[in-house]
């Protein structure tokens, strides 16, 4: 199991940051992210908020290991919120078409390059 003590450490890690770098920004002491890192205690809500804040980390991956797979996730611009809220809106017979039709266009797409 991913524990939030490897979470925070592959942060760390991923921005090539020594212990006591990584805790002068994030405002802890070495001592105390090397005991979170060990999971021998947790830290504080605003220490996870200035992880996420300082080092743009999706919080539901440094939470709960949600969206494991890209912690760095981007967030929705433009005119995806948009397309994002009216295919809320519609029923999900509906949206298997949409995505049917989206999978149509990638196609499509990938043999014009």
């Amino acid at each position: 199991m991913i524990t939030l003590g490897n979470r925070i450490k592959y942060v760390r890690k991923t921005n090539k940051l020594n212990q006591v770098e990584f805790a002068k920004i994030i405002g802890i002491s070495q001592g105390t992210l090397s005991e979170v890192e060990q999971d021998k205690y947790n830290p504080s809500i605003e220490t996870i908020i200035l992880i996420h804040k300082n080092f743009k980390v999706d919080l539901e991956w440094l939470l709960v290991n949600l969206n494991s797979s890209n912690p760095y996730k981007s967030k929705i611009v433009g005119n995806e919120v948009e397309l994002l809220t009216l295919f809320r809106k519609l029923p999900s017979d509906e949206q298997d078409e949409v995505i049917g039709i989206i999978e149509l266009k990638l196609k499509r797409y990938n043999n014009l390059k």
